[in-house]
């Protein structure tokens, strides 16, 4: 088909803006019809007819065939945007070559440059792209891809070499196919030829010169490698790969990061922060870091360009190599050293002006306060040091600045807290520069002291704690002397009177609050952990059930209790009435920081040895633990308060609500049993109390107590016998006391030898005095109550002996001689407690062994 057939009917005609239709020949037909009409309106009727039929019978003949010629796609009825030639002559004008072919692939419209491309004279002796290229084989895998997308009805694009004829260059070609939507032009194909081949060239050159640019940098006689912004390695040449020990190839695949190649802190140095829009060159004399992690001196000119945000951006590096040297330049073998001193030490140093603007420092100082100086991007005034510095303090360190600037020397150090989030300290110790420069006036050394003021802040809250531990014990055991004698006298006094004598209701009330008192001391023995306690292994899930419905009562229907147990705890080793104590205490807290209401959760978990380990909790060593969670959603606690809470007699209640031991017990508790206690409180939301107790693993002793003898515990509610015989030796310093427990054990039959220490002990013991029994206090003048045990043993082996003493019995048992028996009894007692251990631990009597269902408490 030619070009003038494609212009009348495959679709160039239709381009937009083509008017192939004449107004002028469709009014000429109008006039000439209307001539016509006119001339046979003067004709007669019967005239005019035979010419008429024969009108019309010309004009039926032109629409029939008419007809048939748009049936056949002879004829098209064009519309107006239809007939633009300058379309046409853009095509035929294209510097790239332009064909179109219809459905079978015959080139229906081909352009001059495609023409001059696969060397055709014109569009008729075109060859569609397939045909032109067939021959060649690379070239027909592109083609075949085309035609596959021109199928398709998809748009492609590919570049071919073309191999020329002998002694000719070969040429690039573009080749471009799209489906023609034009209406009218279905099945139509438009490709596009373009010689591209100087363009190819141009890229070729460019990437051959940056091949050689490549080529020169790796194989330069100094390294170079590049850091993007967040540190990772994005080049490294091959000089200094191979200074490194790293496999060029290796680097390249990613994963290097600047800490991996920089010794130290050095890091720090050339991810340091600027000011906005800053481009910075320095030069570092740092250490490089190889694979085989050995130091290699270098010498680095740095240079970055910061963002608005004072971060740096990508960054790059010249490193001259300082090691190769025969040892012939000692000037440079003292930088080196010098290097290493300054990068290396264990102080942050850095030199400022007069003002404290930072002129230089060393890696310590990049790496300790970088995320303080970020937000330092004043663009005048510089980095000051002023700004690592809390505000409160700062006016101390511009002081020891100023005084070092001006050339005084014994700078007092200055410990200051520094700025940011957290609580950081440091010491400062700032020292004069005797070069006169302006920018270096001082140099400033800084010591971060958080670790040691956390340890001295924990040690001297421990050394606190302990000092009112013993203070609380020393005042306990003295007040537990007196209960003694008060509760031993109340008992005579109430076996002397009747229940219906008047004085024996004051007498009861004098009991009763004896018993108060004894029960506020053993809360500040509690503290001081120096009570008596009595373990056994427990089921924690079982104790907090039975605990559970007091809890209920205590909190009241304000505060929902929410128990949330799980099943399979370990056992733990403690005393249940203490463990209930701390659980009651906590709770009555909880509840009192809850007036209108809230939420009381108990929690129970195991925390096995490696969960402990992820646990930032202070002081506690690694181990399996059960915890016990006690959770609120009260008022919260004071942060400033907060280290005080488990100090005895501190109340944040109002005077009359409490008496300030509850924390206090607890904590004495929790760390006599050998747990652990933390809190966490949030101002508005609540607190949370998180116990660790050690996980008990059972014994054979503990299985064997487990298994005994279910008839114990029927026997221990058999009458009792107090009544007994046999000589005691009751040694006590305090004389009322020492007394009233001789009256009480001579009333229920025994013979009592008093003596006020142990020396007075063991001299009735020399002197002849036989004793079937020792009751002893621990603490005592001249001589106390386990060096009274140890001179019995080396003259009686078997000499039997209670200790009584307001303390735990842990408190002294290790000053006891080994392998020795004894039984303990703490103070306050009443008088059936005292003859009851006297007798249990004398043994059964004569008149006993005729009754053997009585059996001593």
């Amino acid at each position: 088909m030619t070009t003038q057939e494609l212009d009348k009917g495959h679709g160039l005609d239709a381009l937009p803006g083509d008017r192939r239709g004449s107004v002028r020949l469709v009014l000429l037909v109008a006039i000439a019809l209307i001539a016509a009409a006119s001339l046979l309106m003067f004709l007669g009727r019967s005239q005019a007819e035979p010419y008429v039929l024969a009108l019309l019978a010309v004009l039926g003949m032109i629409g029939v065939f008419a007809l048939f010629a748009t049936a056949a796609g002879i004829l098209r009825i064009a519309g107006r945007s239809e007939g633009n030639p300058a379309f046409k002559r853009m095509l035929d004008d294209a510097f790239d070559g332009i064909a179109i072919t219809d459905e079978g692939g015959r080139v229906v419209y081909a352009n001059a440059a495609y023409c001059q491309l696969v060397d055709a004279q014109d569009a008729v002796d075109a060859r569609p792209v397939e045909r032109v290229f067939i021959g060649d084989p690379d070239v027909s895998e592109a083609v075949y891809r085309l035609l596959k997308a021109a199928r398709e009805g998809r748009r492609l694009q590919e570049e071919v070499r073309v191999n020329a004829l002998p002694g000719q260059p070969a040429r690039w070609l573009q080749l471009r196919v799209r489906p023609l939507a034009a209406a009218g032009t279905e099945g139509c194909t438009v490709w596009t030829v373009a010689d591209v081949t100087r363009e190819r060239e141009r890229q070729e050159n460019v990437f051959q010169e940056l091949q050689d640019a490549i080529d020169y940098l790796d194989h330069a006689p100094a390294g170079f490698f590049s850091v993007d912004g967040a540190g990772d390695i994005s080049y490294v040449n091959a000089t200094l790969a191979e200074w490194l020990g790293y496999d060029l190839a290796e680097i390249g695949s990613g994963g290097l990061k600047l800490s991996d190649v920089l010794s130290g802190d050095s890091a720090a140095l050339l991810n340091g922060l600027g000011r906005p829009g800053e481009v910075k060159t320095e030069v570092l004399d740092l250490d490089l870091k190889t694979r085989g992690g050995k130091t290699l001196p270098a010498r680095l000119y740095h240079k970055v360009a910061f963002a608005a945000d004072g971060m740096p951006g990508p960054s790059r590096t010249l490193v001259l190599n300082r090691a190769r040297d025969d040892g012939s330049d000692p000037q440079r073998a003292a930088e080196v050293r010098f290097m290493r001193f300054f990068h290396n030490t264990p102080m942050a140093i850095a030199t400022v002006d007069r003002a404290g603007r930072i002129a230089r420092s060393n890696a310590l100082f990049a790496r300790m306060f970088q995320c303080v100086l970020k937000g330092e991007t004043d663009e005048t005034e510089g980095r000051s040091i002023l700004a690592i510095v809390a505000e409160r303090d700062r006016t101390a360190v511009e002081t020891a600045i100023a005084r070092a600037a001006g050339g005084q020397g014994d700078v007092p150090s200055v410990d200051a807290a520094l700025a940011g989030t957290g609580e950081r300290w440091a010491r400062f110790y700032v020292t004069a520069v005797e070069d006169d420069l302006d920018q270096e006036r001082a140099i400033v050394y800084a010591l971060e002291t958080t670790e040691q003021r956390t340890l001295q802040k924990q040690v001297d809250q421990a050394q606190k704690m302990d000092s009112v531990g013993k203070l609380a014990g020393g005042i306990a055991h003295d007040f537990n002397n007196v209960l003694s004698a008060i509760m031993m006298a109340t008992d005579f006094l109430l076996n002397a009177h009747k229940p219906t004598d008047p004085s024996f209701q004051d007498i009861m009330q004098i009991k009763q609050n004896a018993n108060r008192a004894a029960a506020l001391v053993r809360q500040l023995l509690a503290f001081s952990r120096r009570q008596t306690l009595r373990p056994q292994v427990l089921d924690l899930g079982e104790a907090l059930s039975d605990i559970s419905m007091l809890l209920r009562r205590l909190i009241g229907e304000k505060v929902s209790l929410d128990v949330e147990e799980r099943r399979d705890l370990w056992p733990i080793k403690a005393d249940i009435s203490q463990f209930e104590q701390v659980i009651v205490n906590l709770a009555v807290n909880a509840r009192d920081a809850m007036p209108n209401g809230g939420q009381l959760k108990l929690r129970t978990a195991n925390v096995g040895e490696a969960e402990s380990r992820t646990l930032s909790n202070k002081g506690m060593p690694p181990g399996d633990y059960v915890l016990i969670e006690i959770s609120d959603t009260g008022s919260g606690i004071p942060e400033d308060i907060r280290d005080r809470i488990f100090e005895p007699f501190f109340s944040t209640k109002d005077v009359g609500m409490g008496t300030g031991l509850g924390l206090s017990t607890v904590y004495g508790i929790i760390k006599q049993t050998g747990g652990f206690i933390y809190v966490d409180s949030e101002i508005g939301r609540g607190t949370t109390f998180r116990i660790f107790l050690p996980r008990h693993v059972a014994t054979a002793e503990d299985v064997a107590g487990a298994a005994g003898p279910p008839a114990a515990a029927e026997a221990t509610k058999a009458p009792v016998d107090h009544t007994g015989q046999g000589t005691i030796l009751l040694v006590e310093d305090e004389e009322g006391l020492r007394g009233l427990n001789a009256r009480g054990l001579a009333s229920r039959g025994y013979t009592v030898c008093e003596a006020s220490n142990g020396a007075e002990a063991l001299a009735l013991i020399d002197a002849g005095q036989h004793v079937d029994l020792v009751v002893s206090d621990v603490v005592m003048p001249e001589m106390d109550g386990p060096t009274l045990w140890k001179e019995l043993r080396r003259r009686d082996v078997n000499t039997k002996i209670i200790f009584v003493s307001g303390y735990a019995e842990e408190a002294f048992a290790k000053n006891l001689p080994d392998g020795g028996e004894f039984a303990f009894l703490a103070k306050p007692f009443t008088l059936k407690q005292l003859v009851a251990a006297v007798k249990e631990t004398m043994g059964p009597s004569e008149r006993d062994l005729d009754q053997p269902e009585r059996r001593t408490l």
